[in-house]
């Protein structure tokens, strides 16, 4: 994992840099909406309810979102073009070592190529552009959550934080598995591509039919792994938000907390699943582009590092 990141940032080190900045700014945004969420509840709650106390309140909460979806949106753009430059890096990296290839009088595996070219460049590129960022977003919003909850009320806070360490171990265990089907259906994929460039087509197809089937079977077993880390890190979702229903409404029955604060957690709770989600299907992504990055350094034999002279145009 450590080579490829290394790799991205030394191709895109600036851009990287913008990316972390406005990351971090879009993380220590994540809890504000839910301090107004509480003090409206709050407000509303009170036999003193003001019309102009929630109105400013309203509006600072929507300006809040406003900021910090402009502030995604610039984001996303620019990890998107990003993206977009790595892949076409790749490809004419990729391209260049064909040409050298053919040079030489060497064997071009015009599949292999092919493949690496058309999907593997698209995949590690479009990476590239979050690779930094992505988790630096939703790491900082869980950071951001958790801590507003447990400043508000720490048992609450406890909940939420014991929700995350479970499903890590879950994902670290799965993805294991997981990364030696995704290496495998690339080799396979890889081989029969290879064989269908080949002239013999009509006597290679029944051979081209079985690596079909055997993608197929590694996709299947992928599924298994994957829809059943899934089953597991739903359940204890749902365990954690009756855990702070219940956690709550004791403490607001005993008179230890607001209605609002519970709330708050609540939606806390939500909004930390989609960060908590993301990295996990982040992770996947990591460990997947981590193969197809040491496969595709296969394809660049022994010296890779003479590619390197291609610069990017933006």
């Amino acid at each position: 994992m450590f080579k490829l990141y290394r790799a991205i940032w030394r191709a895109s080190a600036g851009r990287q840099i913008i990316l972390i900045i406005l990351s971090i700014a879009v993380a220590a945004l994540a809890a504000v909406p839910l301090e107004f969420q509480r003090d409206i509840i709050n407000h509303l709650t009170t036999d003193d309810v003001q019309a102009d106390r929630l109105l400013w309140l309203g509006a600072g909460m929507m300006a809040v979102i406003l900021l910090s979806l402009g502030l995604k949106w610039v984001l996303g753009y620019r990890a998107g073009t990003l993206g977009e430059d790595m892949v076409r890096l790749i490809r004419q990296r990729l391209l260049l070592r064909s040409a050298d290839l053919k040079e030489t009088g060497e064997d071009v595996r015009k599949g292999t190529m092919t493949t690496a070219i058309s999907a593997e460049a698209e995949e590690l590129g479009k990476f590239a552009g979050g690779a930094f960022s992505d988790p630096v977003v939703q790491i900082g919003t869980l950071i951001s959550v958790i801590g507003y909850i447990s400043s508000t009320q720490p048992g609450l806070g406890l909940i939420a934080f014991s929700m995350i360490v479970p499903q890590i171990v879950i994902v670290l265990a799965s993805q294991r598995k997981v990364n030696v089907f995704v290496a495998e259906r690339v080799r396979i994929l890889r081989n029969a591509t290879d064989r269908l460039t080949t002239e013999q087509i009509e006597e290679t197809s029944r051979e081209i039919e079985t690596e079909f089937d055997s993608i197929y079977e590694t996709r299947r077993k992928m599924f298994i792994w994957k829809l059943s880390a899934k089953f597991l890190l739903s359940v204890i979702n749902g365990a954690g938000t009756v855990g702070i229903l219940m956690l709550g409404g004791w403490l607001v029955l005993e008179g230890r907390t607001d209605v609002g604060t519970v709330v708050a957690a609540t939606s806390g709770l939500a909004r930390i699943q989609g960060p908590t989600a993301f990295l996990i299907a982040f992770y996947r992504q990591v460990s997947a582009n981590r193969i197809k990055y040491e496969l595709m350094l296969e394809l660049f034999g022994p010296n890779p590092e003479q590619y390197r002279r291609i610069k990017r145009r933006t």
